[in-house]
């Protein structure tokens, strides 16, 4: 089994669409999940929302969609600076003022978490658990500095046992480890990267009787047309800079996810 892995989207229409069209021409890829975060940021969380749908992608929720569901006082993200904070609570009421009813409905039914398993569950075999941030919250953030104890503990509470997989995204980071036989995958960002390449990252993750195989997958798209669309929009400049930066210039934040 072959899977698609989006995380990440933030409302970026154009990578959202380069990124299904380098999945659609692929012919081995069996299902395709996303990770959550499918708003903010960008001036499409509507049309990113109507497009999965369409597709019928399956995911789960993450910090910005769950706290745009609820109507909650922020969105759940970490900021650096006072700025950074500004700018995020900026993106948070300009997208809880733009989804619709239908939208935050979906955002309010998409679960914390999923566990594929790939072989059946009819036996013994590998489960994938995709979450957003980690198994207690979706605004955890599980960054490549993270020690294996801190992994141990996620793989204890998650439940999982060697040659599993756990999969998340929420620092729009990619990396991957192995600790204690158990793969760990951050997938990276569909609509937002941070890791200084503006291209559009997505995770396809082979499931093979001697384990499992990983590659990131970079997409370019239309950057210039999703930074003019946030240009013309009341969403703050700074975060068309971040998109064509790849996260890399003066506008970057952790307050990006």
């Amino acid at each position: 089994m072959r899977y698609a892995l989006l995380s990440d989207i933030h409302a970026n229409l154009p990578a959202l669409h380069a990124v299904l069209a380098d999945i659609d021409d692929r012919s081995n890829v069996d299902a395709t999940y996303h990770l959550g975060d499918l708003t903010g940021y960008a001036p499409w969380p509507n049309e990113v929302v109507a497009l999965l749908r369409e597709r019928e992608i399956p995911g789960i929720a993450g910090n910005y969609d769950s706290t745009v569901a609820t109507d909650y006082k922020h969105c759940g993200c970490k900021a650096d600076s006072p700025h950074e904070e500004e700018l995020s609570h900026l993106s948070y009421e300009w997208t809880r003022s733009h989804v619709t009813a239908e939208t935050k409905r979906y955002l309010a039914s998409l679960p914390f978490r999923i566990d594929i398993r790939p072989f059946g569950g009819h036996a013994s075999g590998p489960t994938i658990t995709l979450v957003h941030g980690n198994q207690t919250l979706n605004t955890v953030y599980v960054t490549e500095d993270r020690p294996d104890s801190f992994l141990e503990k996620m793989a204890r509470n998650v439940g999982a046992l060697p040659a599993d997989v756990i999969c998340f995204g929420h620092t729009h980071k990619p990396w991957q480890r192995v600790v204690g036989g158990i793969q760990f995958i951050n997938t990276g960002s569909v609509g937002r990267p941070k890791d200084g390449d503006w291209r559009a990252c997505y995770v396809l993750l082979s499931m093979e009787a001697t384990g499992a195989r990983v590659e990131f997958v970079r997409v370019p798209y239309d950057v210039d047309e999703a930074a003019r669309a946030i240009h013309e929009s009341k969403l703050p400049d700074e975060f068309a800079e971040v998109l064509k930066s790849g996260g890399a210039g003066a506008a970057t934040s952790s307050a990006a996810s």
